[in-house]
């Protein structure tokens, strides 16, 4: 690990909603400019476990430390302006903001880090910058996933965490996303990818754990599980 300024440490994660624990006792240890997949079906838990990193759902045990600090108690915005990123499965962007509107209210997430401009973003995703006075809502789910990632990356995350960055998208569209995603990486962006294909995850990320009813069931090289015929029947069919 090159830097504790990036460090991500989680140990014995626990998320629940009333009595249904999501998450029981998730650990992940990541360094500057490391990459790593959160795999498994629907209902693994794979979005409570990101979703309990970054603030969004309230913890019910373990720690998450993230560049030598406690995280673990703060709010979402906290913890966004501190540099972890997520791309949210559903996008959740606002409707009515133009490209443009949304790229700069994503400024304000920044914290002391310089944001990314406009014309950065636009070198990654061009079909943005032809697109830049259009509504959200009347971009392709193509355009809206590249947006979404956009206003992440403008905040200049020290932590990127995608979840389900395939969900509705041609292959097409993927493909050009995980380009830039690698394009992006060289900067020593530390990267955490939430899949339920092992292909993608694979084109991002070397190592991987796979969860199943909310709790780790393997971990190791992205691909070894795809050559692993009972992994693969057992956790992804």
């Amino acid at each position: 690990m090159a830097s504790n300024q990036g460090q991500l440490v989680v140990s014995r994660l626990r998320v629940q909603y009333g009595q249904v624990v999501a998450v029981k006792a998730f650990d992940l240890e990541l360094g500057v400019g490391d990459a790593i997949s959160i795999l498994g079906t629907n209902g693994a838990g794979k979005t409570s476990c990101v979703e309990g990193l970054v603030g969004l759902l309230p913890k019910s045990g373990g720690t998450v430390m993230f560049g030598g600090r406690d995280v673990t108690l703060a709010p979402a915005d906290w913890i966004a302006r501190a540099g972890i990123a997520l791309v949210p499965q559903l996008r959740e962007l606002f409707w009515n903001f133009t490209v443009e509107d949304t790229l700069t209210a994503a400024r304000r997430a920044a914290g002391d880090r310089q944001p990314m401009s406009h014309a950065e973003i636009y070198a990654l995703f061009p079909n943005l910058e032809e697109r830049k006075r259009s509504i959200a809502g009347n971009l392709s789910g193509g355009e809206q996933q590249m947006l979404a990632i956009g206003r992440a990356l403008v905040t200049r995350p020290i932590v990127l965490v995608l979840d389900e960055l395939s969900a509705g998208l041609a292959q097409g569209v993927v493909s050009t996303v995980i380009d830039s995603l690698k394009s992006i990486r060289a900067s020593g962006l530390t990267l955490v990818v939430v899949e339920q294909n092992l292909e993608i995850a694979a084109a991002l990320t070397r190592d991987c754990v796979v969860m199943s009813a909310g709790a780790e069931v393997w971990r190791g090289p992205v691909r070894q599980a795809i050559g692993d015929a009972e992994i693969r029947g057992a956790f992804f069919q």
